[in-house]
């Protein structure tokens, strides 16, 4: 049983914030199809320079063991002790439009103490809406545009963005409870899933994250410069593409994949596509165990920029 003590802690000298904001939600952990999420957190932290507010416990909702930090061993002694993060912060856009960010892994335990701490800091500072995103791995090709389903209160975005619509049972996530307790309590709060092709939802797809970004932009009226993470997905679709057009069976299974995809399409144009469980269906596709397999292999055997770097 994990030591239960304060579930979080407030930093010193932490900044003003102003009434209002929109938060937005980004934790890793059960599914993080393409390394979507954890994407978006690298983008936050590097990119935006957020401040914290709160500090969540680690001892209080983390398993060490399923999770365990990274020390770096020097020659013959420790250093660099690095425990995972969950932070609430203040955070400026491009624009320097302020909003808060609540990043880092999702709770192991103590689901419904965090759900009701999120709540009354929302509460607190009087947030405006809530988004969060997460990704899943579904049978669908890279060649057509990253698809989305959206839940929530917001109905004119599950009306614009959403393209799957399932009934269903799925393992939850503390981000679902987070969902059902703000609507719950009368919030404004919308969930994006990703739905990331599944041979490449191990690798970290840029493609993933740059769209996940422009859901939170087109849920919160946010701006975030993605002119990096579009370049770096060129260069990443641009390297699949050359693995798959050199492989015959390869190319098969991708236009088996577009086939699927592009009628489901056109019935969801017309309006007769099928809300059931069944849409996506994987069995009805070809299998892309050896796709996936061979993309992973090539892409984990190309060499990274610093390498070609240390080459030339």
């Amino acid at each position: 049983m994990p030591p239960f003590g304060p579930l979080f802690e407030r930093v010193a000298n932490a900044p003003v914030v102003p009434a209002g904001l929109p938060m937005v939600v980004l934790m890793t952990g059960f599914t993080d199809a393409g390394g979507t999420v954890s994407g978006v957190i690298e983008y936050v932290r590097e990119e935006l320079d957020p401040r914290p507010l709160v500090q969540f416990s680690n001892d209080a909702l983390l398993d060490y063991r399923a999770r365990r930090p990274i020390v770096t061993f020097d020659q013959d002694h420790l250093t660099d002790y690095r425990p995972q993060r969950l932070e609430l912060s203040l955070v400026r856009d491009a624009l320097g439009q302020p909003f808060l960010v609540l990043a880092g892994y999702e709770p192991d335990f103590g689901w419904d103490a965090f759900a009701t701490a999120v709540l009354d800091l929302s509460e607190e500072f009087e947030v405006s809406s809530v988004t969060w995103v997460h990704a899943i791995a579904m049978p669908v090709p890279h060649t057509r545009t990253l698809g989305v389903t959206v839940s929530g209160t917001r109905g004119d975005l599950i009306e614009a963005h959403s393209i799957w619509r399932p009934h269903t049972q799925v393992p939850a996530t503390v981000g679902h409870l987070l969902e059902i307790r703000l609507s719950e309590a009368g919030a404004t709060v919308t969930g994006f899933v990703l739905l990331v092709p599944h041979y490449l939802a191990d690798t970290d797809y840029p493609g993933a994250t740059a769209a996940a970004l422009e859901k939170l932009m087109s849920s919160t009226g946010l701006v975030f410069a993605l002119d990096d993470l579009r370049e770096d997905d060129r260069d990443y679709v641009e390297r699949v593409e050359e693995q798959i057009s050199a492989n015959e069976e390869l190319q098969r299974m991708v236009r088996g994949l577009e086939d699927r995809y592009d009628a489901y399409a056109a019935r969801l144009a017309s309006g007769t596509a099928p809300s059931g469980t069944g849409t996506f269906d994987e069995a009805a596709l070809p299998s892309a165990d050896e796709l996936a397999a061979e993309l992973e292999r090539y892409l984990a055997s190309r060499p990274s920029d610093d390498d070609k770097g240390a080459s030339s």
